[in-house]
């Protein structure tokens, strides 16, 4: 596993800097991928297992005046510009101040905000390694005036062996699938095949595809595995909590399935939860 620091390569306004899962290897076969192929410099974009906070809505930005300062967790205070935040901007960054301490198999994020319009917070993150995979804990504490209420989620930027998405895969899921329900779906070349609680792929899409909320807001176990039955690989997540938002975007190198955890801690508290990943060989 390749993790970057919090200045490190990527330093744009979008993704959590405590914690960049740049690159994760099984077996020396990479289980990891990226945003886009298409790109000049990679560091500009998403890649390996990079997670957000606040991807609609950042803390404070409501409250935040034009020209004023409003926080996106994990990364510092960005500049607003006008009334409409859009996560793919690039927003001037005053960073928050960072702390590291590693260990043999794990290493701790420490992250403390400035305080801003009542709000404040210490977010804590640590990555460990275990047998089976890697775990992501969480530790948030308010320290402002204000609730924080806010989401956080893993962008699980994920390809098997650099398999391009397609027959080979299949992402599974612990709950029924009812497409009526989705919040959006974008399936320009119908490669995507949607059944009951399985994904499957009848070709590599050339385009993006996304789908929006494929619990329909009801509230199921956090999960997702992916197979690849060609290299005979899979890799699961697993949350400590119950979701009722988990979304699905794609393309023809990438396949990302994101669990939605919702953040709600009145000042002075603190809330933890954490992602399990398994990885392993299928029979």
């Amino acid at each position: 596993m390749h993790i970057d620091l919090p200045a490190e390569n990527y330093n744009f306004s979008r993704f959590d800097w405590t914690g960049k899962i740049a690159e994760v290897k099984f077996q020396d076969i990479r289980i990891s991928s990226f945003e886009r192929t298409d790109c000049e410099n990679e560091h500009h974009f998403g890649k390996g297992y990079y997670n957000e906070f606040g991807i609609d809505s950042p803390l404070g930005f409501d409250e935040a005046k034009v020209g004023g300062w409003f926080h996106k967790i994990g990364v510092g205070l960005l500049k607003k510009e006008d009334d409409h935040y859009l996560f793919s901007k690039k927003y001037e960054i005053q960073p928050a101040e960072f702390k590291i301490i590693t260990e043999p198999n794990s290493v701790l994020f420490n992250c403390k905000s400035q305080a801003v319009n009542g709000y404040s917070y210490l977010l804590e993150k640590e990555i460990r390694l275990h047998e089976r995979g890697f775990v992501i804990k969480y530790y948030l504490r308010n320290t402002g005036e204000r609730d924080i209420v806010t989401n956080e989620y893993v962008h699980n930027f994920t390809a098997i062996n650099r398999d391009l998405i397609g027959r080979d895969y299949r992402l599974k899921f612990p709950f029924q699938l009812k497409p009526g329900l989705f919040g959006e779906t974008v399936n320009p070349e119908q490669k995507v095949e949607i059944g009951q609680k399985e994904i499957k792929f009848n070709g590599s899409p050339k385009e993006q595809f996304f789908f929006g909320n494929l619990t329909g807001n009801e509230g199921v176990d956090a999960q997702w595995e992916l197979i690849n039955t060609k290299s005979k690989i899979g890799i699961s997540e697993t949350g400590s909590f119950q979701t009722n938002k988990v979304n699905l975007w794609g393309w023809r190198h990438v396949v990302s399935p994101e669990l939605f955890f919702h953040v709600f801690v009145q000042p002075g508290q603190s809330a933890e939860w954490s992602r399990d990943y398994n990885v392993y060989k299928v029979e």
